[in-house]
C-alpha cells in the first residue's frame, strides 16, 4: 500500500518534472537556456520514473540495471548538452541579446574558430 503511494509520487514528480523541460522550451529566450533548461528537468524527471521502476519491480537484477541507467544519465547528460553547447556557439548561434556574460567571447576560443573560418573561405 505505501509502496503504490511512493511509486505514484515519484512517477508524478517525473511527469512534472518532464512538462517543466517541455515549457522550457517554449519559455526560454534562446537555444542555450533552452539546452539547459531542458537536459536539467528532463533528467530529473527521467530519473524519478526510474526510481518508481525500480520500486515496482523489486527484484535484483532490474535494480542494477535501473541503477545503471541513473548513473549513466547523470554522468552523460551534461556532458551532451556542454558538447551541443560548444558545438552551437562555435556554428555562430547568438546568445540571447539581455545575456549578462559571454565567457568565450574573449578567448582564444574565438580567435580558433576565425583562423579556421578564414582557412575554408581562403580570406586572410
Amino acid at each position: 500500500m505505501i509502496t503504490d503511494i511512493i511509486i505514484m509520487v515519484l512517477c508524478t514528480l517525473g511527469a512534472i518534472f518532464i512538462l517543466i523541460a517541455s515549457l522550457g522550451i517554449y519559455r526560454m529566450p534562446d537555444f542555450y537556456t533552452r539546452l539547459s533548461v531542458t537536459v536539467k528537468a528532463s533528467t530529473m524527471g527521467v530519473g524519478f520514473i526510474l526510481i518508481a521502476a525500480m520500486i515496482y519491480f523489486h527484484d535484483f537484477s532490474v535494480t542494477t540495471k535501473i541503477i545503471s541507467i541513473i548513473f549513466f544519465l547523470y554522468i552523460t547528460s551534461p556532458v551532451a548538452a556542454f558538447m551541443i553547447s560548444k558545438t552551437a556557439y562555435k556554428r555562430g548561434i547568438e546568445l540571447w541579446e539581455d545575456s549578462v556574460i559571454d565567457e568565450l567571447k574573449d578567448t582564444d576560443f574565438m580567435e580558433e574558430i576565425h583562423k579556421k573560418n578564414h582557412k575554408k573561405t581562403g580570406q586572410h
